[in-house]
């Protein structure tokens, strides 16, 4: 690893995120919304795959970097929407993080790398690809799903099984078994859930 190419890269991708006007709390303290996921998301790597090559690490912490600058409410509030939404979040997701790299020295073969996991291409067959996305469900899982069952009162338990279901499918056995050993702290209030989900 180049160390000097990496910590300037990091320290460009959180200046980045420390951007975001948007707050978040952990702990008592408040921190800019994206900032405090990408930290969130490097902790996650270093619990779940220390062993993660320089490329998953850059990516996991670029994964979100800079979201609030593409809304959802640019797009249409449909399934058709939500996918353009998310497939415009890759790229500039991607591009953002790419530029960064660049611009503190890193070689385009490390820029392309990166960029092809911050996009997520190669899902289930980029090993590269799968590390990050089972470090992100994971972050959602331990950090995020109570919030979001918070925010969405009308879902009955069918909705929130295959809601789980869906985030489970795309991790790989190996996030199954971390999350299920008592490696990530699961949402109290959802466990039940969480363990008929993923039995059925």
């Amino acid at each position: 690893m180049n160390q000097q190419h990496y910590q300037a890269a990091i320290a460009a991708f959180d200046k980045a995120n420390a951007e975001d006007r948007n707050i978040a709390t952990a702990d008592g303290k408040e921190y800019p919304k994206e900032l405090l996921y990408a930290h969130r998301m490097t902790e996650m790597q270093q619990r779940y795959a220390p062993e993660a090559s320089e490329a998953v690490q850059l990516a996991v912490r670029a994964q979100h970097i800079q979201r609030w600058k593409i809304p959802r409410s640019d797009y249409s509030m449909d399934r058709q929407g939500y996918l353009q939404w998310r497939v415009a979040l890759y790229k500039f997701h991607a591009d953002v993080a790419g530029q960064l790299m660049q611009d503190v020295g890193y070689d385009d073969e490390m820029v392309a790398r990166v960029k092809t996991i911050v996009s997520k291409k190669g899902l289930k067959v980029n090993p590269e690809t799968q590390l990050m996305e089972d470090v992100a469900d994971l972050v959602f899982i331990e950090h995020y799903m109570i919030g979001f069952a918070t925010s969405h009162p009308e879902y009955d338990e069918a909705k929130w099984i295959e809601i789980i279901r869906k985030t489970w499918q795309k991790m790989s056995q190996r996030a199954h078994e971390f999350a299920l050993a008592g490696k990530i702290k699961l949402p109290e209030a959802l466990v039940p859930l969480i363990l008929k989900a993923v039995k059925e």
